[in-house]
């Protein structure tokens, strides 16, 4: 099996001068997840090369085991580094897509269009579409067959605006997950600040926050065997 998972390249913190980026964890559990399932993963990124990392994941108190093995895994780290630019994949190669969050999605993968048509090629292809935390934002933009919002109707999760308002970034984001998917017609739900919850419809997977990386990648894997 090959899974694609698309990074962030967006690397500022609206206009604050502060970083933001992907977040550690998101990456490494999925990335672990997968490769252990014996699964082939492709990383890609809108720019290729580097994604940027958000600083803060790196803080002592967000570090798991999954973030201690990238930590020591140079032919991951390698990998990272030169990640494919998204204008260059082709959906045909992969079975599933899952995108990690950190902030950065809100600002480029909700835009980028490749991502956008590559979400719509993998549902359509009934392909299991995993997002996690802010990268279900990158579903802003992501049409159904018949045009209207994916969205529209499922069942998704995401970061939710009470998460955003303990991070203190309400004022800061270009838009609030929650807000959006409902104001999209999503059937939106949650569950406590920061517990892991995961919602499913059909092959798109959402995960509400970092602690839900694992099952959303668990989910994935569950459906590709």
């Amino acid at each position: 099996m090959n899974v694609l998972m698309v990074l962030t390249s967006h690397d500022k913190l609206g206009d604050t001068g502060l970083k933001t980026g992907f977040w550690l964890e998101e990456f490494a559990s999925p990335y672990y997840r997968f490769k252990d399932s014996g699964f082939n993963v492709t990383l890609a990124s809108p720019a290729g090369g580097q994604p940027p990392l958000d600083p803060s994941s790196e803080q002592p108190d967000f570090q798991t085991a999954a973030t201690d093995r990238f930590n020591k895994d140079s032919d991951a780290q390698q990998q990272l580094a030169s990640t494919q630019a998204l204008a260059q994949v082709n959906a045909d190669d992969y079975d599933a897509v899952f995108y990690p969050g950190g902030h950065g999605p809100l600002w480029d993968l909700t835009n980028d269009a490749n991502s956008i048509a590559l979400i719509e090629n993998f549902y359509q292809a009934s392909k299991p579409v995993g997002l996690v935390c802010h990268a279900p934002g990158a579903l802003k933009n992501v049409k159904a067959a018949d045009g209207t919002p994916l969205v529209a109707g499922k069942k998704v999760t995401g970061f939710t605006n009470t998460e955003e308002a303990a991070v203190q970034l309400t004022d800061i984001v270009p838009y609030l997950v929650e807000d959006m998917m409902l104001a999209h017609g999503a059937l939106y739900s949650k569950s406590d600040d920061w517990a892991s919850y995961l919602a499913v419809d059909g092959n798109l997977i959402t995960g509400q926050n970092p602690a839900s990386s694992e099952v959303v990648a668990d989910e994935i894997i569950k459906q590709l065997k």
